[in-house]
């Protein structure tokens, strides 16, 4: 029998600040309600002063290790999916690995954008089947710091969160990813950037801090490349795994805005009450907006054996992809 992967834990952390629409609402001018409407987030959580991305991600690694109960000198492999590592060099997921205790573990960064996650699991679980070692993967950002505060389409959509699973070996041919689909489309490469502080513009005592934060070009165009994205890599995934869109037990899509999920979910034909949605108190956390909302779908109405899930994102580069999880 061929070796699987399967979801052994979910963990999930947001820092303890919680900023309201009605903050950010004054500060740029907008009426009351602007944001919910035009994005479907009521609050998200924000970093304090003395949070580190490789604090809220070390924290969400324990709470899935914790679930799994798997010990951690049997983990193999530490994937970290974020944009914004506590420094440019080293990678952030050695020291995540080492607060955890992950002794035998290799630990990598991904930088996939919104798209990280779906792009670590698929690694990962490549590697448990391999390898026939667990795995934990944890998509983790401090977006708040990143952030321009005077530029409305950012401003109003970007949270600070993680989230982690833990992958295991299994021979139950259910389990793990029963297809997939990544994609990539260069071509909307600068419809969300920072511009600076990379090495084609690196920094420079008389560069403007506004050119080392978040700048989103065109709004629309990024709504219509993401849904068409994460529609057509849905599809494939579904297509892969010899399912229907009837077959999905539910639908976890990354939480950018809520009117591109809903409609992703339209022209997919899932039922409303199928999709996860996390937005409306979390906000947008980018790359862990995925295994945050799995973690909370899972503590508030548990996934059964022989569910399958289907996940979906599409976010800066731009890069995308969807999978689908058997439970």
């Amino acid at each position: 029998m061929s070796r699987t992967a399967r979801i052994a834990g979910f963990g999930h952390h947001v820092p303890g600040r919680t900023v309201e629409n009605a903050e950010i609402e004054a500060s740029l001018g907008l009426d009351a309600g602007w944001i919910e409407g035009r994005t479907g987030i009521r609050q998200r959580y924000w970093a304090e002063p003395q949070d580190t991305l490789s604090g809220l991600a070390a924290t969400a690694g324990e709470m899935a290790l914790e679930a799994a109960g798997i010990a951690r000198r049997d983990i193999g492999l530490l994937l970290l999916a974020t944009s914004t590592p506590d420094h440019l060099l080293p990678p952030s997921a050695p020291l995540v690995a080492h607060r955890l205790g992950l002794d035998n573990a290799g630990g990598v960064d991904l930088a996939g954008a919104c798209a990280g996650f779906i792009y670590a699991l698929t690694f990962a679980d490549g590697f448990v089947r391999l390898h026939n070692k667990p795995a934990l993967v944890i998509a983790a950002n401090i977006l708040s710091r990143r952030i321009n505060p005077a530029e409305r389409a950012s401003a109003v959509l970007f949270a600070d969160a993680a989230g982690a699973v833990v992958i295991a070996p299994s021979n139950d041919p259910g389990h793990g990813i029963l297809g997939a689909s990544v994609a990539a489309d260069g071509g909307g490469y600068s419809l969300i950037q920072i511009p600076a502080g990379g090495s084609n513009r690196p920094f420079a005592d008389e560069l403007d801090i506004a050119e080392t934060r978040m700048t989103i070009a065109d709004g629309r165009a990024v709504f219509a490349k993401a849904v068409e994205m994460m529609s057509r890599c849905s599809q494939e995934a579904l297509a892969a795994a010899s399912l229907t869109a009837a077959d999905v037990s539910r639908f976890v899509p990354h939480q950018a805005n809520a009117r591109i999920f809903n409609a992703v979910g339209k022209s997919l034909g899932i039922a409303d009450d199928r999709i996860v949605k996390t937005i409306a108190d979390y906000g947008n956390s980018s790359a862990a907006t995925i295994p945050l909302s799995l973690s909370i779908a899972q503590r508030a109405e548990p996934f059964r054996r022989g569910d399958k899930l289907l996940l979906a994102a599409a976010g800066a580069g731009l890069t995308g992809g969807a999978l689908v999880l058997g439970i």
